[in-house]
């Protein structure tokens, strides 16, 4: 569970990575992938549809796990 501050700091995040959402790309799985702090956002942009949709946000150590299933 995250606490509070790092919840509005991903919320801000997320926030700027709407204005500009390619950024780092994570091309195995065709994720995109943002930090904040020690905490990974990941997500994935949908040109046609003009869409962002978010699939993880957390600490590195979940963000491991997460990826470690598309490996």
């Amino acid at each position: 569970m995250l606490d509070n501050t790092i919840k509005e700091r991903i919320s801000k995040k997320i926030k700027k990575i709407l204005q500009f959402p390619e950024k780092r790309h994570f091309k195995t799985v065709g994720f995109f992938v943002d930090e904040v702090g020690q905490y990974r956002i990941v997500y994935r942009v949908f040109k046609d549809s003009k869409e962002v949709r978010f699939y993880f946000a957390g600490d590195h150590k979940d963000y491991e796990k997460w990826y470690k299933q598309f490996f």
